[in-house]
């Protein structure tokens, strides 16, 4: 395993789409070796998650794991995921307030409206369907590694007004969040 260098905000290689994986090329050593590197990436940077697109590879995959993270104390543990070729839709319209960071976006976080309910439809690491629906904080940590896939970054769908340095969120926000979210998973799970 290799940790890979993440692409920063600015780089072209953010606002391009991935492209889609096919099943052969999933199954192929080379393929099974990039993803082990992207959560052995995840890991190093203590992210949430990380989109292949990330990492210099504009594919359709992306890692996702939240256990004992020093950057997110406050999610509920979300097992290693591995999504492939995800397809994400909103389950009714309801919304929460996410405050959300990035990894290519180094010391900023800022306010994004994400869907409290998605279904999420992709592939395993292994191609095994997955097809299920997410809640809470889950679901808007697998909008905003979709999102990557799709050429966005979290700064384009934040309201900028709640833009704020890692120091300040901590100073000023933080607090507020954990309640309003230990709020949405006692009401939705995550």
């Amino acid at each position: 395993m290799a940790i890979r260098k993440i692409a920063q905000i600015g780089h072209p290689v953010l606002r391009q789409i991935a492209r889609e994986v096919t099943r052969d090329e999933l199954a192929s050593p080379e393929t099974q070796r990039f993803i082990d590197d992207l959560v052995e990436t995840m890991h190093d940077a203590d992210g949430a998650g990380l989109a292949a697109i990330q990492v210099y590879e504009p594919i359709r995959i992306c890692a996702i794991e939240v256990r004992n993270n020093p950057r997110y104390p406050y999610k509920p543990p979300i097992p290693l995921t591995i999504l492939v070729n995800p397809v994400l839709t909103p389950v009714g319209d309801e919304q929460f307030d996410n405050n959300e960071g990035c990894l290519s976006v180094p010391n900023l976080r800022g306010v994004v409206k994400r869907f409290v309910h998605v279904q999420v439809r992709a592939w395993d690491r292994h191609g095994n369907a997955i097809d299920e629906v997410v809640h809470g904080l889950k679901a808007g940590t697998y909008q905003h590694e979709v999102d990557h896939l799709h050429g966005k970054i979290f700064v384009d769908r934040a309201d900028p007004s709640t833009f704020a340095t890692w120091t300040e969120f901590e100073r000023h926000q933080r607090a507020s969040f954990i309640e309003q979210v230990t709020q949405l998973v006692a009401r939705v799970g995550s």
